[in-house]
């Protein structure tokens, strides 16, 4: 069985921001949306047990992945591996759209700031 799963069920307000997590569905992933517009803004440095994709819709973002900082930008994406600490923020000046896919069917985060 196919599912859709509307906009209001998983954004919050008008943004593309919000979560959506693949187990009631049978999907292998979990998805987050982020729309960030504050320079700036972005999740704290954290960890999982899978890999996590970025896909970059819009804006540009610095992440920290290990010991590492790679600048990134609209129509880029980052491929941050299993147990690595990462994390990122908005570099500005326009606002830091992304897609950012686990390899999981239920979120995994060790928050660690």
């Amino acid at each position: 069985m196919a599912h859709v799963i509307d906009k209001e069920g998983w954004a919050e307000g008008d943004r593309w921001h919000g979560e959506m997590q693949g187990m009631p569905y049978g999907a292998g992933i979990s998805i987050v949306f982020n729309d960030f517009d504050r320079i700036g803004g972005g999740p704290r440095l954290h960890k999982h047990p899978y890999p996590e994709t970025f896909i970059i819709r819009s804006g540009r973002a610095l992440f920290t992945v290990g010991d590492s900082e790679i600048e990134a930008s609209a129509g880029q994406i980052v491929v941050v591996p299993a147990d690595m600490p990462h994390k990122f923020r908005n570099l500005g000046p326009e606002p830091l759209i992304t897609i950012d896919v686990h390899a999981s069917e239920k979120f995994i985060t060790e928050w660690l700031e």
